[in-house]
């Protein structure tokens, strides 16, 4: 197998052009690959590609990979990474999210088959949903709602890695899950509605903190850079998975609140809302596969990768981005 961290790799990202996507792709060819991005921009950003369009090893395409997916010439790797992330997203895009965890996951899983190419699916802690076993380890099934509002996302996940292991046992195609935790850092929407970017963007207008119930389920935050590079020395590994990468490190919603005012000099009490429905209550991956597999392990600190994205969303916030 071609390692897509190297000189020669050919890479479709699909969903490239979204928050994780894009940090996958800038990494891509950094690396020394060639990158064709695949994102139909529902919940994608133009924006996010700003620095990558005038790279030579790069492409974007506008497409729905819900639909027929054809490229030519040789690939590498396809890496399914297309789906709308955040509750708000999920909750305004429900058949569309379950579309991109189905048909596209299908549509990828045949291009994949097609080109000889190792396929990874973006999967999700979610899969979990409000769970029984804490740390959770890969081997646990999960505890989630098939009919709660949080459905259509978790649901579609777990379809998607069934698909893709069905893919692997009856075609033998060369695929690897990853079940992502809590990442965050710049490039995340302001209107995205996940937690930090909710979090800073309320400390940057001067507004006080939103905390569901009480504040203290947890989260486990990992920085975009380091979910980047275990999902890409996981591509290179061959490996099916599924494994999780996401940090270690438990930290209560309001921890992460009063760290985000302290580097903000935010001064205002923060508001408690109630908590939505199948909200996780606690939030923590065993990474001990990832750090055998891998060698990998998060090492970016909290505060320094609050600090980035928050000088990121401020300097959104200064151009009139953030509303």
């Amino acid at each position: 197998m071609q390692p897509v961290r190297g000189p020669g790799a050919r890479v479709v990202v699909a969903g490239g052009a979204g928050f994780l996507g894009s940090h996958v792709c800038t990494a891509l060819l950094a690396a020394g690959a060639s990158v064709l991005c695949l994102d139909d921009l529902s919940t994608g950003r133009a924006e996010n590609l700003r620095g990558l369009r005038d790279e030579p090893g790069f492409r974007f395409e506008r497409v729905d990979v819900t639909g027929p997916v054809t490229v030519d010439g040789p690939v590498d790797a396809v890496l399914h990474l297309a789906s709308p992330a955040s509750p708000i997203d999920y909750a305004r895009l429900p058949l569309a999210t379950l579309a991109a965890g189905s048909a596209a996951t299908l549509r990828l899983l045949e291009l994949a088959e097609a080109k000889s190419a190792r396929f990874l699916l973006a999967s999700t802690s979610e899969v979990y949903g409000e769970p029984e076993v804490h740390p959770q380890p890969e081997t646990y099934w999960g505890n989630v709602n098939p009919i709660g509002p949080r459905s259509v996302y978790d649901e579609a996940k777990r379809f998607a890695e069934a698909l893709t292991t069905c893919f692997r046992r009856e075609k033998g195609v060369d695929t690897g899950i990853v079940r992502i935790f809590n990442t965050y850092g710049p490039g995340m929407r302001p209107d995205d509605g996940r937690l930090v970017p909710t979090l800073v963007g309320q400390a940057l207008r001067g507004e006080p903190a939103t905390i569901a119930g009480t504040g203290e389920q947890t989260r486990s935050l990992c920085y975009v850079s380091d979910t980047v590079r275990g999902l890409l020395a996981f591509t290179d590994s061959g490996h099916p998975g599924p494994v999780n990468i996401g940090s270690d490190r438990e930290t209560t919603v309001r921890e992460i609140a009063d760290v985000i005012a302290e580097l903000t000099g935010g001064t205002v009490e923060p508001v408690h809302v109630p908590r939505p429905e199948d909200d996780p209550t606690r939030r923590r991956p065993d990474i001990s596969l990832a750090r055998d597999l891998l060698g990998w392990r998060p090492t970016v600190p909290l505060v320094e990768g609050l600090s980035r994205t928050i000088e990121a969303m401020a300097a959104e916030h200064a151009a009139g981005a953030l509303r």
